[in-house]
């Protein structure tokens, strides 16, 4: 089965981290999530990255975080897959200081980023689906189920 690691920065995460793993799961994908974080635990991270770059069941990361947000690009600077961030909104700019510090990555680390908070757990889901859809006639079906279903 097709694997999508989920990465949280913290337990805090969990709302966001079920969002993201519902839709996840619509696709006939397999979630997989690690609560680990970027400036706390460096060297569990690393582990864990090094765990899921064995593993080629997986295809896409989905790291979502909040404030200072540097757990996708770390995780971008340790992977050759593709590393979707999602901004938290927590602390006191509610989400606005982790968007902006996902999306400044430097050139050769990228990240793609999406909205802040519930919709963006959910549109990292989706965008994952659209990469494996490129690949898997399954997900692609699903993929166009529920655009169908959007447009009503």
């Amino acid at each position: 089965m097709i694997k999508i690691a989920v990465l949280a920065g913290s337990k805090g995460d969990a709302p966001l981290v079920d969002d993201c793993c519902k839709m996840i799961s619509y696709f006939g994908l397999e979630p997989v999530v690690y609560i680990v974080s970027a400036h706390r635990q460096p060297d569990k991270l690393r582990r864990t990255m090094e765990e899921i770059n064995r593993n080629e069941s997986f295809k896409v990361i989905i790291a979502i975080a909040g404030l200072a947000a540097h757990l996708p690009g770390v995780c971008a600077s340790l992977t050759h897959l593709p590393v979707i961030g999602v901004p938290a909104n927590i602390g006191a700019l509610r989400g606005i200081d982790a968007l902006l510090s996902i999306v400044q990555m430097p050139k050769g680390v990228p990240v793609a980023t999406v909205a802040i908070g519930p919709p963006g757990a959910v549109n990292s889901a989706l965008l994952a689906a659209r990469i494996i859809a490129l690949f898997d006639d399954s997900v692609r079906s699903r993929l166009n189920d529920y655009i169908s279903e959007l447009k009503g």
